[in-house]
């Protein structure tokens, strides 16, 4: 059996801030945003090019789902980012207002650094060596 994640929710407080955001911050794609009613959306992105994984934009409905909100990994890196120009993705995150906790470094596998999105959740941005 061959199988791969093809898709993984994040919780956002509203659908149009986090597409707004994830668009412009991180040069996402908006694949789908389809209406289902009652104040919910399919709201599907991905990175450019990317056919094989996307985020599903959850919005948030209930209290336990809004304190989880930024926080949907107990604090630790969540999503790890790949790119192939860190300088150029460093700079579009860095205008988007991104809150990084370091400066970039580079490490045995590629040049890193930790920031956080609109919602507080932790991301590596990551160009791995050749």
């Amino acid at each position: 059996m061959k199988s791969h994640i093809a898709m993984i929710a994040i919780l956002v407080r509203d659908y149009d801030e986090a597409i707004a955001w994830y668009r412009d911050a991180l040069g996402f794609v908006l694949l789908e945003d389809d209406d289902r009613g009652g104040g919910k959306r399919w709201v599907r992105m991905a990175p450019t090019g990317n056919i094989h994984f996307s985020l599903i934009m959850a919005r948030a409905v209930t209290a336990a789902q809004e304190a989880a909100i930024g926080d949907q990994h107990g604090g630790r890196v969540g999503f790890f980012l790949h790119t192939d120009d860190f300088a150029r993705d460093h700079a579009r995150l860095t205008a988007a207002g991104a809150h990084f906790e370091e400066s970039p470094r580079l490490e045995a596998y590629g040049t890193v650094v930790v920031f956080r999105d609109l919602y507080g959740n932790r991301w590596d941005l990551i160009e791995r060596r050749a």
